[in-house]
């Protein structure tokens, strides 16, 4: 429920005279919530379903905002295809086969721009599980070309070059993961290479190694925040984490450059932590958080899906992180309100900018569910961490 104006303030007062007298947090978006209850898996399940359930019904009533096969949907596909994978969830992998047919499981029109065939990383999975050879059909024409073009052009903003190669950091949640799970749906390294080959082209132009973050494309490498800072922006560098894992998640344990993405990883993670605003969150702007000094959700979202995935696969260590984790998760869950929507999302864009209560988008919704399914198996494998 969204109340009006007048009626916030009211149940602010209410929500605060609440924790004066029985020392329970309270979250002005949604009920009232025991501390402890957080990191409960029957409430991190329920929280996942409530925004899942929130979205899919948006679509349901309203439409789809974007096509179903844009990049911000397929985002949301992903995390819900996680949800979907926790026991007893199938209803959500339903839900996404039935977008595919829809689609004819097809990518985008543009065929060689990496945010079109983001929903590729969807297709390969539903495959994975389902083994239906149409799911993943028109995206293995599609990654056969991809596989095959030379990618030698510069990644100088300019020239509609992101049409052709990966020349924004946002592409690398939306391109190299696609192929990463073709490769394991299908077998063939082909895709996984190049996959690799070129996330180091695109991180060789973006990558500051001084500041360990990506600038978000060419033309923010001279571009300074007010406080004098340089351009690096969180949903930007939140995509480049996430899909840093999900590259990850695909490859052999005896790849050839599975050490240079692991160190790559840590070198973010480690930068990203040291980033994290006292409330649990990150700003829209890494380097100069008063620019818009409010939590963003989706970049919150994808660094504790991120953070969670490397304490799962033991490439970092709990002490450090696990408190990381824990404060960005209940950021988020404040984030949420009582009828399952996810606030402050930033909307579209190429650089840090305002949010409010009310803000949503769907990829914010895909990091909620990514992350509360990162949490949901940490728990199950450190219940102790609950109690911490």
């Amino acid at each position: 429920m969204i109340f009006p104006l007048k009626s916030k303030r009211a149940c602010s007062l209410l929500l605060v005279l609440l924790f004066l007298i029985t020392g329970v947090k309270t979250y002005a978006t949604g009920p009232v919530i025991k501390p402890d209850s957080l990191l409960q898996k029957a409430y991190i399940l329920n929280i996942m379903q409530r925004v899942a359930d929130w979205q899919i019904n948006d679509w349901n009533t309203n439409g789809f905002k974007h096509a179903k096969v844009d990049w911000t949907n397929a985002a949301c596909y992903t995390g819900i295809y996680a949800l979907g994978s926790i026991k007893n969830n199938e209803k959500y992998l339903t839900t996404l086969v039935n977008i595919g047919n829809d689609l004819g499981w097809n990518t985008g029109r543009d065929r060689f721009m990496a945010d079109d065939y983001c929903i590729g990383q969807t297709y390969s999975l539903l495959y994975t599980k389902y083994k239906d050879k149409k799911m993943i059909a028109p995206f293995i024409s599609l990654g056969d070309s991809i596989v095959s073009k030379p990618h030698d052009e510069s990644l100088e903003w300019k020239n509609h070059i992101a049409s052709r190669e990966w020349a924004w950091c946002d592409a690398l949640f939306m391109g190299p993961t696609a192929l990463s799970y073709l490769s394991t749906a299908t077998g063939n390294a082909q895709y996984l290479n190049t996959a690799t080959k070129l996330w180091w082209k695109t991180t060789d132009y973006l990558y500051d190694p001084t500041e360990h973050l990506y600038f978000r494309d060419g033309s923010y490498f001279d571009k300074k925040e007010k406080n004098g800072k340089k351009v690096f922006w969180a949903r930007g560098n939140g995509w480049v984490l996430a899909g840093l894992v999900r590259v990850m998640e695909n490859m052999p344990a005896n790849h050839s450059e599975k050490k240079k993405f692991e160190k790559l990883y840590r070198d973010m993670a480690a930068k990203i932590a040291s980033l994290q605003q006292p409330d649990g969150s990150w700003h829209a702007s890494l380097l100069d958080p008063e620019s818009y000094p409010v939590k963003e959700t989706s970049g919150t979202g994808f660094y504790c899906y991120a953070l969670l995935w490397g304490l799962n696969h033991g490439l970092l260590d709990n002490k450090t992180y696990w408190p990381v984790v824990k404060k960005a998760w209940e950021v988020l869950v404040a984030s949420v309100h009582a009828d399952g929507m996810l606030g402050y999302v930033q909307r579209i864009g190429a650089g840090p900018d305002a949010v409010t209560e009310d803000s949503t988008e769907v990829y914010g919704v895909g990091a909620f569910l990514l992350t509360g399914a990162q949490l949901y198996q940490y728990l199950g494998t450190h219940p102790a961490a609950a109690k911490n």
